[in-house]
């Protein structure tokens, strides 16, 4: 029997969005919550917490960060994926978003920051180039308990020196 695909979320985000943030696809407990990094080791809504001060359960924060200017999607729309690791996603069925519509509709948009590596390839190998010529584009640390060699402190660093982000 054929695995089925992983279909991803809507994007997080209002019109006036400076950043986008981008992850590959939602893992398995992402998918059965419903909610982008819902894998309670994931450190990304973490960081979001102590970059941007968004709490609360999960409409809160992502309402928090559309009022600091910052959008959530994924590079793929859909993709066979059995478990949650990226290396486990089957780029012959990768579906990528549409980014270029996205793009036009939040022309404020001016930083791409990928959480992962995994993210970044994804992104550069399919998604148009002429829509990201403006745009600068960071890779960042995975937020994922997958990527346990760097500590939180050092992701954290990392994610805040590139949104810039003081405390």
């Amino acid at each position: 029997m054929p695995a089925l695909a992983s279909k991803g979320f809507a994007p997080i985000a209002r019109a006036d969005a400076r950043v986008l943030l981008l992850g590959s696809l939602p893992g398995q407990k992402s998918l059965a919550d419903q909610q982008y990094y819902a894998h309670p080791q994931n450190a990304c809504w973490p960081i979001m917490r102590e970059l941007f001060g968004v709490n609360g359960c999960y409409d809160e924060r992502c309402m928090g960060l559309v009022t600091k200017q910052v959008a959530v999607w994924d590079v793929l729309r859909a993709s066979v994926r059995p478990g949650s690791l990226d290396a486990d996603i089957r780029q012959e069925t990768a579906l990528v978003n549409d980014f270029e519509t996205f793009l036009n509709t939040h022309i404020k948009i001016e930083l791409i920051a990928f959480n992962g590596k995994k993210a970044e390839q994804l992104f550069r190998r399919m998604a148009p180039s002429t829509c990201i010529e403006h745009l600068r584009l960071v890779g960042l640390p995975s937020t994922s308990p997958a990527f346990a060699s760097m500590s939180y402190a050092r992701k954290l660093d990392a994610w805040r020196t590139v949104l810039s982000i003081r405390r």
